[in-house]
């Protein structure tokens, strides 16, 4: 039997890989480049849109646990990240050019038919849906035809990359917060430079949205502008915050800052960190050229905005995340409403697991909920009136017979959820299905 799988992100690639590795055949479909989405640049599988970082690697951050989970359950892309980075603090951060180029060689090696065709209706047999958050209008579609016009959407905004050789290094210094290396570029901004800035930030013109559409912004992504707008300070305690970042021309933390990180290996480009937006592109031009250093930044890609879909997941999915009204058609990625790429990384990897289970007339698997990824997945399937897509936060996690303050509390969660895995491993294994 072979598993059919749409769309050639991160959940369909790892859910392929995991499909593959435990020797059942897949057809991995993907219609890029045949048809371009708003916000992709290449036909490339497994492409990062908004940034190169896949976040924390601490295992008290949520992001960091939820790697160390995915790494017990054997993620093939958490495999292929590591061979692509490059230097990001904490943070595991890659070359995107070199990532999708080993996640392609493991689709490869594993024998994955790759299709480069846009599949608009849902087919019959073991399915993975994971086309994310720009699902083409066909396949969604197809989707209320199945589950009913029950779909949302909110708006999720992307960065600027500038080139390094275009920075002047003169302004700008190199640190991580709290002395933890020196793989971020810091440009300082005093109280004067930042209230400039973001009275201008706020003015500033940006792209309107359709007349149908009405703006909802991912609280988690909330564009630069949005916030410069909320309060003078919003910046200054969000993405601009200079605590842990001391000047060493100066000795003191600045007022504000704006941090830069490797985009590829080579260090030719820089991400401004936080700092999604959709201003118009000469706005780009004109405000962020007002930050300390980057006077005459050249900007290799705008910050742009383009509208998600996702699916009303509680009424939809299971915690295995099949669908509830056909049991061999799962869901996975952003369009089941994780958020992130780490995120959509875990779904991918239980889908595929699950899969696999059901081609083998096995049980699907239910993670724990005490751990991350068990509790994200719970979120997404619990019913909520207010649903809306989710990160991966301590937030999730049930406290249980845990009392303790914040620091100490989330590393015992962290013990707690990697144990809860340790003891499920044998049933995620290979060998095991």
């Amino acid at each position: 039997m072979v598993v059919t799988i749409i769309g050639a992100g991160l959940a369909g690639c790892e859910a392929a890989l995991q499909c593959a590795r435990r020797g059942v055949r897949v057809r991995l479909y993907e219609m890029r480049p045949v048809k371009m989405t708003p916000a992709h640049q290449t036909g490339d599988v497994a492409e990062l849109v908004c940034s190169n970082s896949l976040k924390s690697e601490e295992p008290t951050n949520a992001h960091g646990l939820l790697k160390a989970e995915l790494k017990i359950l054997g993620s093939v892309l958490l495999e292929c990240a590591e061979r692509a980075r490059v230097p990001g603090g904490k943070a595991l951060v890659v070359d995107r050019k070199i990532f999708s180029r080993e996640v392609a060689r493991e689709l490869q090696n594993l024998g994955v038919e790759l299709i480069r065709e846009e599949i608009t209706r849902i087919p019959e047999g073991v399915t993975i849906i994971a086309t994310g958050p720009l699902t083409s209008e066909g396949m969604t579609q197809s989707l209320i035809n199945i589950f009913g016009d029950r779909r949302l959407y909110f708006y999720d905004a992307i960065a600027p990359i500038v080139a390094a050789d275009s920075l002047d290094m003169q302004k700008i210094f190199t640190a991580s917060r709290y002395g933890k290396g020196d793989d971020y570029l810091n440009c300082p901004l005093s109280e004067e430079e930042y209230d400039r800035f973001v009275q201008e930030l706020a003015a500033a013109e940006v792209y309107p949205a359709h007349e149908f559409e009405q703006i909802q912004f991912f609280e988690g992504c909330l564009p630069v502008e949005e916030l410069a707008r909320r309060d003078r300070l919003a910046l200054a305690f969000g993405p601009m915050k200079p605590v842990g970042l001391v000047d060493p021309r100066t000795g003191r933390m600045p007022f504000a800052v704006v941090q830069l990180r490797p985009e590829n290996r080579a260090g030719t480009m820089y991400n401004l960190v936080g700092f999604q937006t959709r201003l118009r592109r000469p706005e780009q031009e004109r405000v962020f050229r007002m930050i300390p250093g980057l006077e005459r930044a050249e900007f290799l890609r705008y910050g742009s905005i383009h509208r998600n879909t996702f699916l009303n997941s509680p009424e939809i999915l299971l915690p295995t995340l099949q669908t509830r009204i056909r049991r061999d058609l799962f869901i996975a990625g952003q369009l089941a409403g994780v958020e992130g790429y780490v995120e959509s990384i875990g779904t991918g990897l239980v889908a595929g697991i699950n899969a696999v289970r059901l081609v083998k007339e096995k049980a699907p698997l239910t993670v724990p909920e005490m751990t991350m990824l068990g509790a994200l997945l719970k979120y997404i399937t619990t019913p909520n009136p207010h649903f809306q897509p989710m990160n991966a936060n301590f937030g999730l996690l049930p406290v249980g017979n845990i009392r303790a303050v914040t620091a100490r509390r989330r590393h015992l969660m962290a013990v707690r959820a990697l144990e809860a895995l340790e003891g499920i491993r044998a049933e995620f294994a290979q060998d095991k299905i």
